[in-house]
């Protein structure tokens, strides 16, 4: 039956697919224990949105195809929180945790909910750093999400937590009529990093860290945006719970006065709502006294560098529900708990001297060389100061008497000068115009605070980003060329640039690790055809700063040809679909760059020839079809000049001299490049020979 009755095979199957993908989901974001590959799960999903495009009446809100994100608000509406959502009071040291299990003690004596040793019950739990919001579930759906605001009204953010696969949309089991569950949303620090590469490789905005980037990706107006953020989810509390007794509806709530919740004790309550498929983290645990509760603080603070999210600190909260009604809540915060925070550890030492960084995607970072000092249970002699304006802004300067904090596993940072310290003679730092690895022009764009170094392909820092950039599936798609051979082919220096691919042979790469003779053969297959890319994927390939894929497509489009690109100026750049002055900048300014301009030679001696997308037309191309070599000092035009003259011709510039060279231009100090011309027998020109050339003499 292929009908869209629901009462059909289609309907029964859609049912299965939808119940099938969510139990995936929950065993991959809530239990991290996938049972299949990540191939059978988009199969599974690609036969579901098939079957939903042709059946359409069949697609509910719950659907996994449904998470993808609607359009995007216009603004966050206001919610107002059934139950407020409390904060907690805070314990600094071993005295704040003694005095605050002492006050719990003193309130329930005589009570009967302290153990027979006169000790009070607790959970304890991870303080996670993320953001804190409330998920409403009516009838096992999921109707409304919100941050916690000012505690009274928060934020509408049900579109946003909708696209979190950790978060279900329905509710298994026996759950209850409404229940309103809190808790955090967060980002593991691996993700976060994945993250901030994707987003220095667009040039968008870097994240401080997880919880800002968390934040900053649920409280994104597109939904859709927020989709593709790896966003988790934990809960740990709740608001409002109704359960519904031979029909009668009856309102649990954590400060009602209510004591006879659904399960007897915080710990129970969670995991009940486990059972209901929410996620809720494993590590935590009940325990007696103050002496349980800071055993758990120091086996916590030992080993929170193996979770793999941030924390920062632990929270204790009396078991018993009846204990927590008759302990109640004072202003803000409730008195049956309390967050007991790691130290920011922060030590005082010199600032040496700052030196810059260079990132994989060129971000030029300075970094703080300090007088060794042991902070944070380790001796540090570096430090981040995050960039320029940074160092503006706290006024850093070296020779100063600096404040250094190393949160936990967090980099060390530079804090602040201690201006009372301030001795005579400080310097401030100014960032370098050249890269300090290949002498690049470094470059910061207007509405940017990250200075960054323009020699992608030719720079070592960034050799490997940009060779794995341009294997991509998006660019010249080289099937077999993973980070880890990047890894490998780089390190052992063979390959220097992107053009160094191209003379593979499976035989040596075959000697590396994890290449057999067949992949090796695979490889150089793969290389050999993408040697005549389109030239839009040769374009994006390049990695040109602001030319994403649809760019480079329009400009391949409107030049034919990556030397009439490359001759370019700003008014026939900006003649280009969607180029602005931003876009027309960075690739005059990448075609600037000499080395870079070496680079695109030597992959055309490597025979990449890129297959034009239109004919170059018109008079002036006088040395269509001839390459050009450029060797010594020239009187009068630089290299860059000279180039930019040939290529606006028609001709072509390479690197390397052999016997498919039209001329040599040589200047002095000509090298071993005019000596193989002559052996070759290939005319040598002087500057006026190629300016004759040039007018047609």
């Amino acid at each position: 039956m292929t009908g869209s009755s629901k009462g059909g095979s289609v309907a029964e199957r859609i049912d299965f697919l939808r119940s099938e993908i969510s139990r995936h989901n929950h065993l991959y974001y809530v239990q991290a224990a996938p049972i299949i590959s990540d191939a059978e799960f988009d199969r599974l999903m690609k036969e579901l949105v098939a079957l939903e495009e042709s059946h359409p009446d069949l697609i509910t809100p719950e659907s996994p195809t449904q998470r993808v994100g609607a359009a995007p608000m216009a603004a966050f509406k206001s919610v107002r929180h059934v139950v407020p959502m409390r904060s907690l009071g805070n314990a600094f040291d071993r005295g704040d945790v003694v005095a605050f299990d002492k006050r719990v003690s003193d309130t329930l004596r005589g009570s009967g909910l302290t153990s027979h040793d006169g000790n009070v019950e607790y959970v304890t739990e991870l303080k996670f750093d993320g953001l804190a919001v409330s998920l409403r579930y009516e009838d096992g759906r999921l109707v409304q999400a919100a941050t916690r605001g000012d505690g009274q009204t928060g934020e509408d953010i049900t579109s946003n937590i909708r696209t979190l696969r950790s978060v279900p949309l329905k509710l298994v089991g026996d759950f209850p009529e409404v229940l309103e569950v809190r808790g955090e949303v967060l980002m593991n620090r691996s993700d976060f990093d994945r993250l901030n590469q994707a987003q220095q490789r667009r040039g968008e905005k870097i994240f401080v860290n997880p919880r800002n980037a968390a934040a900053g990706s649920l409280r994104q107006l597109d939904p859709r945006v927020t989709a593709t953020r790896p966003l988790r989810f934990f809960a740990y509390g709740w608001g409002e719970i109704r359960i519904r007794h031979d029909g009668q509806t009856e309102v649990f709530q954590q400060e009602s006065g209510v004591p006879s919740m659904p399960r007897p004790t915080h710990a129970k309550m969670l995991d009940w709502f486990k059972e209901f498929g929410l996620p809720v983290n494993d590590s935590r645990k009940v325990v007696k006294g103050s002496e349980g509760l800071l055993d758990f603080y120091a086996r916590t603070g030992s080993t929170r560098t193996q979770l793999p999210f941030d924390i920062d600190g632990v929270v204790y909260k009396v078991n018993s529900l009846a204990a927590q009604d008759v302990l109640g809540f004072v202003a803000r915060a409730p008195r049956f708990a309390i967050a007991h925070k790691f130290p920011a550890e922060e030590e005082t030492t010199t600032l040496l001297g700052i030196e810059v960084q260079v990132g994989r995607t060129g971000a030029i970072t300075p970094v703080a060389r300090l007088k060794p000092v042991f902070v944070g249970g380790v001796t540090v002699t570096n430090a981040t100061l995050h960039n320029e304006d940074e160092i503006r802004r706290k006024d850093v300067r070296i020779g100063d008497t600096v404040i250094v904090r190393r949160a936990g596993d967090v980099i060390p940072e530079v804090v602040s000068p201690v201006l009372e310290l301030r001795p005579a003679g400080t310097s401030l730092f100014l960032t370098p115009s050249n890269c300090p690895v290949c002498g690049s022009a470094v470059e910061r764009l207007e509405d940017e605070a990250i200075s960054r170094c323009t020699g992608g392909l030719f720079c070592p820092a960034q050799r490997k980003q940009s060779i794995i950039h341009a294997a991509g599936r998006k660019a010249l798609d080289i099937e077999g060329l993973g980070e880890k051979l990047v890894d490998q082919l780089v390190d052992s220096g063979r390959i220097k640039s992107l053009a160094d691919l191209f003379t593979l042979n499976a035989f040596e790469l075959a000697s590396y690790e994890r290449m057999g003779r067949k992949s090796a053969e695979n490889l150089v297959a793969a290389l050999d055809q993408a040697r005549t890319p389109e030239l839009g994927r040769l374009l994006y390939a390049l990695g040109i700063r602001h030319v994403g894929e649809t760019t480079a497509r329009d400009l391949a489009r409107h030049f034919g040809s990556i030397d009439a690109l490359m001759s370019a100026d700003e008014s026939q750049l900006l003649a280009v679909n969607d180029v602005g002055p931003v876009v027309g900048g960075s690739i005059i300014r990448f075609f600037g760059e000499t080395h870079n301009r070496e680079i695109i030679a030597a992959l055309n001696d490597a025979g990449v020839h890129p297959k034009p997308e239109v004919k170059t037309a018109g008079g002036g191309q006088r040395l269509a079809g001839k390459t050009l070599v450029l060797t010594g000092t020239m009187p009068n035009w630089s290299r860059d000049d000279a180039t930019r003259h040939i290529l606006a011709a028609g001709g072509k510039v390479s690197g390397s001299v052999s016997k498919k060279t039209s001329y040599v231009v040589a200047g002095e100090d000509a090298g071993s490049k005019l000596v193989k011309a002559q052996e070759l027998g290939i005319p040598v020109l002087d500057e006026g020979g190629l300016k004759a050339l040039l007018e047609g003499a």
